[in-house]
């Protein structure tokens, strides 16, 4: 079993891209991601953020369409069917409450994906989205903005953190075996001070 402190789940959460399309998604475990998210902080406390869940493969197609994967990865259009997520969290600030969400989808999407992470899943925070289509897809009114979508799944790749040397690349990348790295700065370079 692998160890589930916050740093190695951070360490193993990572942008999975491909899935295992044979491997279904509980409603009930959408929900208990979304919990996760709905316990995390908020501005102010305003809590302005809703959340569309999906495990329907037909549904799930539809969200896929409106959606851009890995945009350093140049030569590749996103998952095969048989590697496509099977559940989506689309992430909407209800502009009811507030006109500015600040950083809370991104603290909502982090505490889901670490829990996705745990429970042995997997995520993509895509913000790449085709707004239009998916609003119309889905029947958002136009109430609320659409802020991220998260793709779901059981992992089929593998990523790993590398060290970034000085004046390389930060564009993750997959080597021939697939493999996808993701270079990190480090913490030296992106403390500015310290007492």
């Amino acid at each position: 079993m692998k160890n589930n402190t916050v740093l190695e789940l951070v360490k193993r959460n990572r942008s999975c891209r491909r899935f295992d399309a044979s491997h279904s998604i509980d409603p009930d475990l959408l929900r208990e991601l979304v919990e996760h998210a709905r316990l995390s902080g908020s501005a102010g406390n305003l809590q302005p953020l809703k959340y569309i869940l999906s495990q329907d493969r037909a549904k799930n197609d539809e969200i896929f369409s409106c959606l851009k994967w890995a945009a350093y990865l140049k030569d590749w259009e996103g998952p095969l069917e048989a590697e496509r997520p099977t559940g989506y969290i689309v992430i909407l600030g209800d502009l009811s409450i507030t006109k500015n969400f600040r950083c809370d989808h991104g603290i909502a999407a982090q505490s889901i994906l670490l829990a996705a992470r745990e429970k042995g899943l997997a995520g993509c925070m895509i913000a790449a989205i085709n707004q239009k289509r998916l609003r119309e897809i889905l029947a958002i009114d136009e109430t609320r903005e659409i802020l991220l979508v998260i793709a779901l799944g059981k992992p089929l790749e593998t990523a790993v953190i590398e060290d970034l040397e000085p004046g390389g690349d930060i564009r993750y990348f997959r080597n021939g075996d697939g493999i996808h790295h993701v270079p990190k700065r480090s913490l030296d370079e992106i403390i500015v001070n310290s007492w």
